[in-house]
């Protein structure tokens, strides 16, 4: 039996996406029941990039499963000085039973998990955020139920956010419309893998210059920073750039009057969302933040526990 790893939700099934939403509301509303799941497991977590939601809520569900997480920081490892990626997959395969890794380059987790005997999880790179993006919409499927027809807006920077929030569309059955400035638009491939699966699953993709547009009629309206961590040199150039872009009250008001509003953290209120939406009554981002243990937990469950979707 191969190894599964989870670098894309593309590699998991519209059914999987749902296995693991319904094994998330388990883990979240008895998690005694899961305590001693990885009793004698460890969880060897990678970062290259400073966290804050992802180190805490990786090393916390895994002690809450009954396993050990351990930290390696860029400093850690000998990757800084040279070591291939395969070897360091090879040695981490002989003492750990999964690898959690916040990178920069995709192409890196990718080959990590080519290397690599135990199941692999991508934390985040430039280019997606599975694990967040998850969470996002079973923070949704809580709210809403089916999110079959539903849209969500996505307003601001074309990032690993935007990335994987589309690639994700299909999943779960949401249309989703994304709005950016001229220039800072998803990546073209991921677009055209979004769309091409969107059209199959029967949803719309959509991308514009217009947030007045993308949000109308949307369930949820989405924002990121305007400058991810290794932007910080074009920080003024991208106010400039997104200034039009930032999510207030009045863009809310073009969604239904249901419609909750989303954010990955950190926000910067008074840039890309005014402090009356993040800390108003659709906001929803704490929630959000809460669901990235819950449905990580499932994810490792899924992955190094043996529990079926």
């Amino acid at each position: 039996m191969s190894v599964r790893s989870f670098i894309s939700t593309q590699d998991l099934s519209a059914d999987e996406v749902q296995g693991l939403f319904d094994l998330t509301t388990k883990v979240k509303s008895n998690p005694q029941s899961y305590r001693d799941h990885l009793a004698g497991k460890s969880l060897a977590m990678i970062f290259q990039k400073s966290s804050t939601r992802t180190r805490v809520s990786f090393e916390v569900g895994m002690y809450q499963l009954g396993g050990q997480a351990l930290f390696l920081s860029g400093r850690d490892l000998q990757l800084g000085r040279g070591e291939t990626i395969a070897d360091t997959a090879a040695v981490l395969t002989r003492y750990v039973d999964g690898i959690m890794v916040r990178t920069y380059a995709n192409t890196d987790v990718v080959e990590l998990a080519r290397h690599a005997s135990i199941p692999v999880i991508n934390g985040l790179t430039d280019l997606l955020h599975p694990c967040q993006v998850l969470a996002d919409y079973f923070t949704l499927r809580e709210i809403f139920g089916d999110l079959r027809g539903r849209k969500l807006a996505y307003v601001g920077d074309g990032n690993n956010v935007a990335h994987s929030l589309m690639l994700a569309a299909a999943r779960v059955g949401m249309n989703v419309s994304v709005a950016t400035p001229e220039g800072f638009e998803p990546d073209s491939e991921i677009l055209n893998r979004a769309q091409s699966d969107a059209a199959t699953a029967g949803i719309k993709i959509e991308v514009s210059r217009d947030p007045q547009a993308a949000v109308t009629d949307a369930s949820a309206v989405y924002t990121d920073v305007w400058a991810s961590m290794g932007q910080e040199e074009e920080t003024e150039q991208r106010r400039r750039a997104f200034r039009s872009f930032a999510v207030d009250g009045e863009l809310m008001s073009k969604a239904l009057s249901e419609a909750v509003f989303l954010h990955c953290l950190p926000c910067h209120r008074g840039e890309e969302v005014s402090a009356e939406v993040a800390d108003g009554s659709q906001s929803r981002i704490f929630d959000e933040a809460e669901n990235r243990l819950h449905t990580q937990k499932a994810i490792m469950l899924w992955l190094m526990g043996g529990v079926e979707l």
